[in-house]
Protein backbone atom coordinates (compact mmCIF):
# COMPACT_ATOMS: atom_id res chain seq x y z
CA UNK A 1 0.00 0.00 0.00
CA UNK A 2 1.41 3.29 -1.30
CA UNK A 3 1.35 5.79 1.57
CA UNK A 4 2.31 8.62 -0.80
CA UNK A 5 -0.85 10.36 -0.82
CA UNK A 6 -2.22 13.14 1.49
CA UNK A 7 -5.08 11.98 4.19
CA UNK A 8 -8.03 13.86 4.16
CA UNK A 9 -7.63 14.49 7.61
CA UNK A 10 -3.90 16.45 7.66
CA UNK A 11 -1.10 16.85 11.09
CA UNK A 12 -3.04 17.17 14.25
CA UNK A 13 -3.53 20.58 15.74
CA UNK A 14 -2.95 20.98 19.97
CA UNK A 15 -6.40 21.54 21.03
CA UNK A 16 -8.16 22.02 24.57
CA UNK A 17 -9.96 18.68 25.20
CA UNK A 18 -13.66 17.56 26.88
CA UNK A 19 -13.90 13.66 27.28
CA UNK A 20 -16.93 12.23 25.58
CA UNK A 21 -17.51 8.29 25.28
CA UNK A 22 -19.48 6.54 22.92
CA UNK A 23 -19.94 3.46 21.46
CA UNK A 24 -19.33 2.37 17.72
CA UNK A 25 -19.31 -0.90 15.42
CA UNK A 26 -16.30 -3.04 15.24
CA UNK A 27 -15.93 -2.71 11.97
CA UNK A 28 -16.19 1.52 12.02
CA UNK A 29 -13.49 0.99 15.11
CA UNK A 30 -11.13 -1.21 12.36
CA UNK A 31 -11.51 0.86 10.36
CA UNK A 32 -10.10 3.74 12.84
CA UNK A 33 -7.27 2.20 13.85
CA UNK A 34 -6.44 1.45 9.86
CA UNK A 35 -6.25 5.20 9.45
CA UNK A 36 -4.61 6.18 12.43
CA UNK A 37 -1.79 3.72 11.50
CA UNK A 38 -1.94 5.33 7.92
CA UNK A 39 -1.75 8.95 9.56
CA UNK A 40 1.22 8.20 11.44
CA UNK A 41 3.07 6.71 8.76
CA UNK A 42 2.27 9.94 6.69
CA UNK A 43 2.78 12.48 9.30
CA UNK A 44 5.54 10.66 11.63
CA UNK A 45 3.91 10.85 14.71
CA UNK A 46 2.19 8.06 16.11
CA UNK A 47 -1.18 8.91 16.79
CA UNK A 48 -4.51 6.58 18.17
CA UNK A 49 -8.31 6.52 16.79
CA UNK A 50 -9.44 8.06 19.92
CA UNK A 51 -6.64 11.21 18.82
CA UNK A 52 -8.46 11.34 15.14
CA UNK A 53 -12.01 11.29 15.87
CA UNK A 54 -12.69 14.48 17.23
CA UNK A 55 -10.76 15.94 14.44
CA UNK A 56 -13.03 13.99 12.03
CA UNK A 57 -15.92 14.94 13.63
CA UNK A 58 -15.02 18.92 13.53
CA UNK A 59 -14.42 18.41 9.62
CA UNK A 60 -17.35 16.68 8.72
CA UNK A 61 -19.28 19.28 10.98
CA UNK A 62 -17.25 22.33 8.76
CA UNK A 63 -18.19 20.79 5.62
CA UNK A 64 -22.10 19.91 6.53
CA UNK A 65 -23.90 22.97 4.79
CA UNK A 66 -27.29 22.13 6.30
CA UNK A 67 -25.79 22.29 9.54
CA UNK A 68 -23.45 25.40 8.78
CA UNK A 69 -26.73 27.10 7.16
CA UNK A 70 -28.36 26.45 10.43
CA UNK A 71 -25.71 27.34 12.95
CA UNK A 72 -23.44 30.61 13.81
CA UNK A 73 -20.17 30.32 13.44
CA UNK A 74 -17.98 29.71 16.97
Amino acid sequence: MSTARKLRLGPLPRTEIVKLSFPCSAGLKADLDRYAAQHAQIYGEAVDAVALIPHMLEAFMERDRGFRATSHKR
